[in-house]
């Protein structure tokens, strides 16, 4: 025979019953409600706005590219200073604050191209100098652009893997 108190739970668990059903309810409804008024975002304009941006960056990147190439350079020899200069152009950019308002309006066009990721890291020691040369600055810097050159490496890794296989 049960207790008294089993028998008072044994009575109370249809009201617990319909109060988590209840629950789940009004929780559908409020979710119905937020889906009709959350507003929707303007995706051509995003993905016309990064097109743009990030084929300006790459023009210009190009037009650096055949500076150095009339200088003398070839193609070869002209990629690294030409990516010195866009990963200084990122960098000056960031620390004059320009670069977060271009990257707010273009989004991945701003973040893909490689002034992007100097973005990221200067970003990330501007914000955390004031911990310190190595606390802050060394240890801070990589903490977006981190998982970004761990899984370059491991792509560029398995890229050259699939390369010598084919070979074999």
């Amino acid at each position: 025979m049960p207790s008294q108190k089993a028998r008072q739970q044994i009575t109370k668990m249809p009201e617990t019953i319909q109060a988590a059903q209840e629950q789940k309810r009004r929780q559908k409804v409020y979710e119905q409600l937020v889906a009709e008024k959350k507003p929707k975002p303007p995706y051509v304009r995003n993905f016309l706005a990064a097109f743009v941006t990030g084929g300006t960056i790459c023009l210009l990147g190009q037009g650096v590219l055949s500076f150095f190439v009339r200088r003398g350079m070839d193609n070869v020899a002209a990629t690294a200073p030409t990516l010195t200069v866009m990963i200084l152009l990122g960098i000056v950019l960031t620390a004059f604050g320009v670069y977060d308002e271009l990257a707010e309006f273009a989004g991945a066009g701003a973040a893909v191209p490689i002034t992007g990721f100097a973005n990221t890291i200067a970003a990330s020691a501007i914000d955390f100098k004031h911990e310190g040369w190595v606390l802050g600055m060394g240890a801070k810097m990589f903490i977006i652009a981190g998982p970004v050159i761990v899984y370059g490496v491991l792509s560029g890794v398995f890229a050259a893997f699939v390369k010598l296989i084919t070979k074999l």
